[in-house]
């Protein structure tokens, strides 16, 4: 897999651009959460004016073996009937994107069917497809190193794209039934956290649905340790009074791992995430963060380059058990609550009226001199 040469953002100009902030017309800390987008913002891109320019929108569809196993409630078809419904124009992620002027680009990189007849919609769908689904992770790795590797290049394609029309602010989102799996898996590894809290209904799963999918990833992460000849130290069961025990930007848990992990566990689309993350961050790109499954993208993404985090906004936590975990883990703080679990980016996309507002303010608020008001703190 290819390296990324992501500069971390510059500390030492956080003190110009919290200055800039604390002398806004207005009581310090008084624009609360935005002042936090303000500052990365400006770290991001290295200026005390920063600009939301092109925000751009990129969903990545596939299926998933693991999904054979019956740990979604919705069929695998599903996610080729709503990658043609974002083709048509008609999903809750096109609805944002008309909404807020976002550039929307689909990529299908391994949905288990065939594309090419369907007639022309709104929105194209590019074909970038690696398989039709990944293999059964339960049995065997989800994708060969060679798969990973395209699915990287994949996510590189459609960072540089993006940067090619102007963008510097792109958001990410998903479409693949069984998703929450994988994300579950890397949680347990990269952070430590025992499995059965980092399991949760997805799409809707009963309580008893909810028992059989902790039961499938339980044996598939037993199986893929005895294949790595690993052993974890964090029990699969959280025992009583269990606490996270890793702090903010931990390095792995098995670092000499962490690509095989990914490899053995995630999707297409969620590796081609990592590789649009680490290559809009590399770019310098401001990355907007949606639910659980992209948040667990970021952290694998991290632990191939923990510089990819200063880039990373995370916009929404939802509804997802292991969610608040996660991102408590990581040491970051989402812009929104909204309970939603729809997935697509639409956490993300809700949350860019934010961003805009928060540059808007450090870029065109005047400060207690030139308006000629007493600095009262």
């Amino acid at each position: 897999m290819r390296t990324f040469n992501i500069k971390p953002t510059d500390r030492e100009f956080a003190a110009q651009v919290q200055e800039k902030i604390d002398n806004l017309n207005k009581p310090k800390g008084s624009l609360g959460e935005l002042e936090r987008v303000m500052l990365q913002m400006g770290l991001i891109q290295g200026t005390l004016s920063p600009q939301v320019l092109h925000p751009s929108h990129v969903l990545f569809g596939a299926d998933h073996g693991i999904e054979r196993e019956g740990v979604s409630i919705s069929p695998r078809e599903v996610t080729r009937q709503q990658m043609s419904n974002f083709a048509r124009g008609g999903g809750g992620v096109n609805v944002l994107c008309r909404q807020h002027g976002v550039d929307l680009t689909l990529v299908d990189v391994g949905v288990d069917c065939d594309f090419s007849e369907m007639a022309g919609g709104d929105v194209p769908l590019l074909d970038r497809k690696i398989g039709r689904g990944t293999r059964n992770f339960l049995r065997e790795a989800a994708m060969t190193a060679e798969e990973m590797d395209r699915a990287v290049e994949i996510g590189v394609e459609m960072a540089d794209a993006a940067a090619a029309k102007g963008c510097n602010t792109l958001s990410l989102g998903e479409m693949g039934i069984g998703n929450t799996s994988p994300s579950s898996e890397w949680m347990y590894f990269f952070q430590g956290v025992p499995l059965d809290l980092c399991v949760g209904a997805g799409a809707g799963l009963s309580e008893g649905g909810v028992n059989h999918k902790l039961g499938v990833l339980t044996e598939a992460a037993q199986n893929f340790m005895r294949e790595s000849g690993i052993e974890s130290a964090t029990p699969l069961t959280a025992p009583e009074g269990w606490r996270l025990p890793f702090g903010q930007r931990e390095r792995p848990f098995f670092p000499a791992y962490a690509a095989e992990i990914i490899r053995w566990f995630g999707g297409f689309e969620m590796v081609a995430a990592i590789g649009a993350m680490l290559r809009g961050a590399e770019r310098r790109m401001a990355l907007l963060i949606d639910g659980f499954i992209m948040s667990a993208c970021a952290l694998a993404a991290s632990q191939l380059c923990p510089q990819v985090l200063d880039y990373c906004i995370f916009a929404h936590v939802g509804n997802e058990r292991g969610h608040q975990l996660m991102l408590h883990g990581l040491g970051v703080r989402p812009l929104l609550a909204l309970g939603m679990r729809l997935g697509e980016g639409t956490g993300a996309l809700a949350a860019l009226p934010l961003v805009q507002s928060a540059v808007k303010m450090l870029d065109e608020m005047g400060n207690f001199e030139q308006n000629h008001i007493t600095k009262y703190f």
